[in-house]
């Protein structure tokens, strides 16, 4: 089978705020904020302070009006904290954005700010566990409805949004763990045909490889957790609004719901975003070189990779990214029992949840990352019982075979 490698990482330059600057070249110079004397040192300053003084009550009133004020309590903005929001919020093509404490936070967030009692959400059938959790969670509590498609076809989706109540689309960039791209053009043209606000997680392909506000995206969120930081010592959220006035009205809703971004969690993902072109260029290689050498082995019996052929989102994944992404995930022969049993054995690759690190990790998303999720959805969402999820570092990559043969022999 022939693997196309063409991963065209070399992306159009951003119109905004500079036209003659790359995404390579802006990841490099991440904001920074201002300081007195006017000097900026080369490192983002890490602003440890939960607040902030004031000379007079007048000025301290006036802080507390709104996101972009002058800092008054850390929960409310920070220095450091900020860099981190307009650094994404470029890197994205958003007007905005909101640092949370981690990616769930970020999600349910958006989500609690979004929608009320009674509302209906449309959303993607293969989602992220823990994404699907809290909408089954909303759904119990609140009487909020949710109807899944399968993410492939926009007429399936404005079939789903003609109920009057619908008010959200939640899809992702890359589904986890099965690879799979939704016709993201194709769904939020119909969004915005619809009144339909929609929040994309592009947790999994970056900005890097994917920007869903150029392609008409109201909100993106990420786990800065993984790729954006990409060294495993974060726990981050964000969301990024291609409207400020919708970040604006999001903003005080995730103020008091308290789950914002660390002041260090921020500086260290702001250290970790200028490598992130070239550590999501070598995960894109490693994974595709992989995907190929599991697909042609007779005792895997299906591979799960965006841009091998033969995968069922590989002509829309052509269209959307620009790279694979660093996710795979495979099913050994044997089921069950052989999926966990490959994830004890390997050597290079770690037991372990989370992905997006430049360190490769395997884990059994059956018994844990989609563990809220019953046979029937499992099997709705295309997760076989044995499906190994392995995210691939940018080791050796002949290193990371050698141990993927030896855990399968």
């Amino acid at each position: 089978m022939d693997l196309d490698l063409n991963l065209n990482l070399n992306l159009d330059p951003d119109p905004d705020p500079d036209p003659d600057l790359d995404l390579n070249t802006r990841a490099v110079h991440v904001d920074h904020p201002p300081l007195p004397e006017g000097s900026r040192p080369l490192s983002v300053p890490l602003v440890q302070s939960s607040a902030f003084a004031f000379d007079s009550a007048d000025e301290l009133a006036d802080a507390m009006a709104g996101p972009d004020g002058r800092y008054v309590y850390s929960r409310r903005g920070n220095p450091t904290v900020r860099a981190l929001e307009r650094t994404l919020a470029g890197l994205e093509g958003g007007a905005g954005a909101i640092a949370f404490a981690s990616g769930m936070g970020a999600i349910s967030g958006v989500l609690l700010a979004l929608l009320k009692p009674g509302d209906r959400v449309v959303a993607q059938r293969c989602l992220y566990g823990g994404t699907y959790a809290v909408l089954s969670d909303l759904a119990a509590r609140f009487g909020i409805q949710v109807a899944y498609v399968s993410g492939d076809d926009a007429a399936e989706f404005e079939a789903a949004a003609r109920h009057p109540a619908t008010r959200l689309l939640v899809l992702e960039t890359v589904a986890n763990p099965t690879g799979q791209v939704p016709d993201l053009p194709g769904l939020l043209a119909a969004a915005r045909r619809t009144g339909v606000t929609s929040l994309v997680d592009n947790s999994l392909a970056s900005p890097v490889l994917c920007r869903p506000i150029e392609l008409g995206a109201d909100v993106v969120v990420h786990s800065t957790t993984k790729y954006l930081s990409g060294h495993s010592d974060v726990l981050g959220g964000a969301a990024v609004f291609a409207d400020d006035a919708l970040r604006r009205a999001v903003w005080p809703r995730t103020v008091e719901l308290g789950a914002c971004a660390d002041p260090f969690a921020a500086w260290l993902t702001l250290r970790g975003i200028p490598t992130l072109p070239l550590r999501m260029r070598e995960h894109c290689l490693n994974a595709a070189v992989l995907a190929e050498r599991l697909a042609a082995r007779p005792d895997i019996t299906a591979v799960h990779y965006p841009m091998l052929p033969g995968h069922p989102s590989y002509a829309t994944a052509r269209k959307v990214l620009s790279g694979g992404g660093g996710l795979l995930s495979f099913e050994p022969a044997g089921g069950r029992e052989a999926g966990r049993a490959f994830v004890e054995r390997v050597r290079v690759a770690r037991l372990a949840l989370s992905l997006g690190g430049v360190e490769s990790l395997v884990t059994h998303p059956a018994s844990t990352s989609h563990r809220e999720l019953d046979a029937a959805a499992l099997a709705a969402a295309g997760i076989a019982p044995g499906l190994v999820r392995m995210s691939v570092g940018i080791e050796a990559v002949e290193d990371l075979w050698a141990d993927i043969e030896q855990a399968l022999a």
